[in-house]
């Protein structure tokens, strides 16, 4: 990832910013913007985000977000993430409609769920970095999805540690532990991109 500045922002220099297409994080005040997804990684999150749109929609749970939308880690020194995907639980977060996010920059409690399409610039370090930032703010859950493996891993977070709970493959069903009844074929999400 490239550092677009160096300049460590506030969270009000930040909350002042002009509105951004570009997915970006801030780490300790620093804004990191990394290069664009490869077309696996669109795909990947597009596959992912079918299978929880309809699932959510189903059972009138939540609602699904792409980023770009900003997680508030915290506020000094800021540190905001911005997860390829993730999931609102409508109940917990007051927002069960598309109305409920006018006027809103940025999610400021956890989502239920976080899902990362890693591509070839995560780095171990920033994996885990990221784990410990949504595991510091009570996100249960979060998918790491590995186009190289074409595998999803299911990984149970907490303010302390990080653990896997399954690894799902080619020919494996890809369950949560906080969505009951989810179930999406791991083949929708990797199969279409190796015909």
């Amino acid at each position: 990832m490239t550092t677009a500045r160096t300049k460590r922002l506030t969270f009000e220099e930040w909350s002042a910013l002009p509105e951004t297409k570009q997915k970006c994080d801030v780490v300790d005040g620093v804004l990191v913007m990394p290069p664009g997804p490869l077309g696996e990684h669109i795909w990947e999150s597009r596959a992912i985000f079918t299978g929880l749109d309809s699932y959510l929609t189903v059972n009138g749970l939540g609602i699904v977000f792409t980023a770009p939308y900003d997680i508030v880690i915290r506020r000094d020194p800021l540190r905001v993430r911005q997860p390829d995907l993730f999931v609102v639980n409508s109940r917990l977060t007051g927002i069960a409609s598309p109305s409920d996010l006018l006027g809103r920059r940025f999610l400021d409690s956890p989502p239920l769920l976080v899902v990362e399409v890693l591509s070839p610039s995560n780095t171990p370090h920033d994996i885990a970095q990221r784990m410990a930032d949504y595991g510091s703010i009570g996100v249960p859950e979060c998918w790491l999805a590995r186009f190289p493996s074409r595998t999803v891993e299911v990984v149970r977070l907490t303010p302390e540690f990080t653990t896997t709970v399954a690894t799902y493959g080619m020919g494996d069903v890809l369950r949560s532990e906080v969505l009951h009844g989810f179930a999406l074929p791991i083949d929708d999400i990797f199969g279409p991109l190796l015909r």
